[in-house]
């Protein structure tokens, strides 16, 4: 890891103290204009950005009590995503205890966000970040780990083959449970609405469908991608409800918006949810409680889970023990949207 360039840094490069570096880059009185260049090209070659944090010298001068947060999501899905709501709020609610503030940005995509973050760090706005849509060979890891920032992923980064300080749900586990109770109902044909195919969750939960339904002997299980928007989940709820004798007779939907999406789906086929459709939402929300029917759901509690994801980052930006580990695993409601395949 590249050591963190700080202001003294560059006040041993210009051969000025830390406070002449201050003045330059703040604009004020008492230095020649041969100093202030001089401080602002050594910055310049060592890649130093001053802090916008406004925080004086001293110990903790150095570093802004903040995290970061980037999301490569357009803002108008975030604002549709219960999961994201409460997983913010997880994480505020450990920054309360703290005085602490986090610090939020919407990007279109990886490098935009890489690039954010190393800005940020460079500029001492915040003291480590969170990663969120963890991806199989992701880049964001080995290039936030050169400049070395602490991170915490939340997601399973050992399954995807990284080395980092990991908070996680088990996916797979919540998957098979999914399953197991539909093929106890006796649903033969089960089909998923998935997310995005490069995210590393998606990735898990479509390993470990195939897995599971292979080991119960059931067809294997058609997936399909989609951006998690709702106007995505109906669309691909029509291609399966179009698939004839394919057509299957349970659908388990990767988040709690396309799974309301397919239930209106389902009505426009004339289809009775459960009776001739069973439904499965991701991220229990107050949505899966206000349909009708109710929508059975894979129940997990997001605002820990971002609460857990925040005390970790704290603890590696505290220098405190840390390891990689998970949180509750999310476990199954049965509610309206569910019921025997060959139910009357």
């Amino acid at each position: 890891m590249s050591a963190r360039v700080t202001i003294r840094d560059v006040a041993a490069r210009a051969g000025v103290s830390a406070g002449a570096v201050s003045l330059a880059f703040n604009d004020r009185p008492g230095l020649s204009a041969a100093t202030r260049q001089r401080i602002r090209a050594a910055a310049a070659d060592l890649g130093w950005i001053p802090s916008q944090a406004a925080r004086s010298l001293g110990s903790r001068g150095e570093r802004a009590d903040t995290l970061g947060l980037v999301i490569a999501r357009p803002a108008r899905q975030l604002g549709l995503e219960p999961f994201f709501m409460e997983f913010i709020s997880g994480i505020e609610s450990v920054l309360e205890q703290r005085a602490a503030t986090l610090l939020l940005r919407l990007v279109r995509n990886r490098d935009q966000e890489t690039a954010v973050h190393r800005e940020w760090w460079k500029a001492r706005r915040v003291s480590g970040s969170v990663l969120v849509d963890l991806a199989e060979n992701d880049p964001r890891i080995p290039a936030l780990a050169q400049l070395g920032m602490p991170v915490v992923a939340a997601g399973h980064a050992g399954l995807l083959g990284h080395h980092v300080t990991a908070v996680w749900t088990d996916d797979a586990a919540a998957v098979e449970e999914a399953v197991r109770y539909l093929a106890l109902l006796g649903h033969g044909r089960i089909a998923r609405v998935g997310g995005d195919p490069a995210l590393g969750h998606t990735v898990i939960r479509t390993r470990a469908l195939e897995r599971i339904a292979a080991e119960l002997g059931l067809r294997t299980p058609r997936s399909l991608a989609t951006d998690y928007s709702g106007q995505a989940g109906a669309r691909a709820t029509r291609m399966l409800l179009s698939s004839g004798d394919r057509r299957p007779t349970a659908i388990i939907y990767d988040n709690d918006i396309m799974a309301v999406a397919g239930l209106a789906v389902a009505a426009e086929f004339g289809l009775q949810v459960p009776r001739d459709l069973s439904l499965i939402a991701w991220d229990d929300s107050q949505l899966c409680r206000l349909t009708h029917p109710t929508l059975s759901a894979m129940s997990h509690d997001v605002h820990g889970f971002g609460a857990q994801v925040a005390r970790s980052l704290f603890d590696l930006v505290d220098r405190r023990p840390v390891s990689s580990g998970p949180t509750a695993t999310p476990v199954l409601v049965p509610r309206g949207s569910t019921a025997p395949a060959d139910a009357p």
